[in-house]
């Protein structure tokens, strides 16, 4: 693994003595940062278009998105991939989220998980990984062992690779085909990438997924017409949606929702009577 490349994610943050400031100034002084997240994400728009551009291709032909990372990066593939199936209607199996050290380590650190450059490869093997799927490799600092290697075997089996870094010239951007380096700068607390990184990596995600789900046709117009239905609030959102798209009362809107069970059939059978 690469030593030489610097870790801007790593050096020392702008700030001084920060157990000095105010409450204000605190708050202040992190938002003025987070304001910068927005705008290098910006920058790598054409490279972020590739990505979706080729997840869209695979997927289409019945490949499927995995996310790879560990700690703050792997909860956050999961946490993307999880929304998939509620906000879109498709399988749990489309959009996958794996973090080293398995699901224990969603909500508790796994010592030395992501220093095992073998196990990310089992993990997508327990998915029967092939070269119809696409892996993207998510870490802040573009070093974690876990991350490369997952990245590097999946290129050795003709499996396309992409990553969310934020660092340039990264040993995980060399193993992938599609890179995506979201430079942020140092952290307002020195070292921790849970905070812009995190918020970069996240903003990354949403332009993913929502895009890749657009193309696939799991929107109409701006509406989520494929939600699942799985509780009262998500009843409620999707009779809205059908009464806003028909002009008519909600009373009938929820009778329609209640008939069909699903707001894209509502919209399409009323609209082609």
């Amino acid at each position: 693994m690469s030593k030489t490349f610097s870790k801007i994610t790593e050096q020392d943050s702008n700030y001084r003595h920060l157990e000095k400031m105010s409450t204000s100034e605190l708050l202040k002084s992190i938002n003025t940062e987070d304001q910068s997240v927005a705008l290098a994400v910006e920058k790598q728009i054409p490279s972020i278009k590739k990505l979706v551009d080729i997840i869209v291709e695979h997927l289409k032909i019945g490949g499927r998105l995995f996310y790879i990372g560990a700690g703050t990066s792997g909860r956050l593939g999961i946490l993307d991939a999880s929304e998939c199936p509620p906000t879109f209607g498709v399988s749990p199996d489309m959009v996958n989220g794996i973090i080293a050290g398995g699901d224990q380590a969603i909500r508790k650190a796994v010592e030395h998980a992501e220093d095992d450059t073998e196990h990310a490869w089992k993990d997508l093997q327990t998915h029967n990984i092939n070269s119809a799927d696409v892996v993207i490799g998510i870490a802040a600092s573009g070093s974690t062992p876990y991350v490369v290697g997952g990245l590097k075997r999946c290129q050795s089996e003709n499996i396309v690779t992409g990553c969310i870094v934020c660092n340039p010239t990264t040993d995980i951007s060399k193993v992938s085909d599609y890179p995506i380096e979201v430079i942020v700068g140092p952290e307002f607390l020195t070292g921790s990438s849970r905070m812009k990184a995190g918020t970069a990596q996240k903003l990354v995600l949403n332009m993913i997924s929502t895009s890749v789900m657009v193309k696939l046709g799991r929107v109409k117009d701006n509406k989520m017409v494929d939600m699942q239905l799985s509780n009262d609030k998500l009843k409620q959102r999707g009779s809205s949606l059908i009464a806003k798209a028909l002009g008519i009362p909600e009373q009938k809107a929820i009778e329609l929702l209640n008939h069909h069970g699903s707001v894209r059939k509502a919209i399409e059978h009323e609209t082609h009577q």
